[in-house]
Formats: structure tokens, sequence, C-alpha cells
């Protein structure tokens, strides 16, 4: 853990972290291997960075080591969208717990800033940046509020979908940039180091997968062919 940040910001990540894992695990109907394969990942990824893996040799190693954390989940992803089990799964997802998950970006963004605050991470990762992610956020009770009242069109949601991870996108690259590896481009000045440690290598390793897959899931079923 980072001496320098406050034990209550660690707490309050923790618990957005298992805000992001408890509405997911509602989308997926409360399954518990989904909730099983959640926990491992938390178990080991702390682990890791408590281990001080993800912060050693930063600056020299290549590929970078922050690619176990994000290179596992989107391989996961490719799987479920590349077989016909995995859209299967996708499909079976509750589209308006899917549109929930997107709560967490709020709590996200005031981590960030609070981060930004403490010197762990640069301003252009927070909304005074170039990370606008928090209008998913702020959206998304809205949204879902709208969907289950069937007060909202199919082609709002798909639009609102596609800037959805069209922002996500955004902030990944360029927090991925602004960590101090050889492939850094932003944030010399103060560089993102904070997801390198605990409990904040949860967010690349399971709160950015865990949207990223509510975004996926959601396009695929809005993009399905409708039945009669």
């Amino acid at each position: 853990m980072l001496p320098t940040i406050p034990l209550s910001l660690c707490l309050f990540f923790g618990l957005t972290t298992a805000l992001a894992v408890g509405l997911f695990y509602e989308a997926a109907g409360r399954s518990r291997r989904v909730l099983g394969l959640l926990l491992a990942v938390l178990l080991v990824q702390g682990a890791l960075a408590l281990g001080g893996f993800y912060s050693h040799h930063v600056a020299t190693s290549l590929p970078p080591r922050l690619t176990l954390a994000l290179g596992p989940p989107l391989l996961l992803l490719l799987g479920r969208v590349a077989t016909a089990r995995g859209r299967a799964y996708l499909a079976s997802l509750r589209l308006d717990q899917l549109t929930l998950v997107h709560v967490v970006r709020l709590p996200v963004e005031l981590v960030l800033y609070s981060l930004f605050t403490h010197g762990m991470v640069p301003r252009v990762m927070t909304f005074e940046g170039r990370n606008y992610d928090i209008i998913m956020g702020l959206s998304a009770p809205l949204v879902y509020y709208l969907l289950r009242q069937r007060g909202l069109s199919r082609r709002v949601l798909l639009a609102w979908n596609v800037l959805g991870i069209i922002l996500l996108t955004n902030i990944v690259t360029t927090a991925v940039l602004s960590v101090p590896t050889p492939l850094q481009r932003f944030g010399f000045e103060q560089p993102n180091v904070a997801i390198l440690y605990f409990p904040f290598i949860w967010l690349p390793a399971v709160v950015v997968p865990i949207v990223l897959l509510a975004h996926v899931a959601a396009l695929r079923q809005l993009l399905a062919p409708r039945r009669p």
C-alpha cells in the first residue's frame, strides 16, 4: 500500500470495487461461478501488488508487468465474443443490470481526483484533464430508470453504450500511457503510479474489465436481430 494515501481513500476504493463486483454478480443472475472467478482475480492481483510485482522495475520492464493485470481479462472477453458459447453467455446477462454497473464510474472518478491531489496520478487522468468518464457514472442511474420504465428507445441506449466505450477507451489509454514505463507518453511531471499498488491495482484488473464487459454484452444484445 502507498503510505502517502489515506486509509479512508483505500477503503473507499475497496468499497467501489465491491460495488462493481456486486452489480455484475446481479447482472449474471447471481452466478456463484462468476463470483468465485472475480474473487479469485481480486485475491491474486491484490497479492501480486502487495508483493511489489507491479511496482518493482516498472521503468525498465518490457513488456510492462501491468500487462498481467490487463491482458487476461481482455483475452477472456475476446473468448466470450469469439465463441458461440461465449456469445450465448453475453446474451444471457440482464441488460438493465448491465446498465446499472456503470454507476461505479462516478466513485472511480472521485478516487482518481483524490489520487491526483495526493500526487499519485496526473491531472490528465481526472475530470479536470481529458477524462470525461464521469458522464457515464452520472447518467447511469437515469438510463437504468428509463430502461426499467420502458421509456428509453433502443437507439438511445445503443448510442449511450457506444459513447461509454469511447470514454472508457480514452481514459484507459491515457492511464496506461501515464505509467512510468518505457511506453510512457503522458504525465511526466506526475506519473500514474497508484495503479501499481494495492488496492488500486483492482482498477485495471477488475473494475475496468467489468465495465468493458457490461458495454460489450449490452451492445451485442442491442444489435442482435429482434425476435418476432
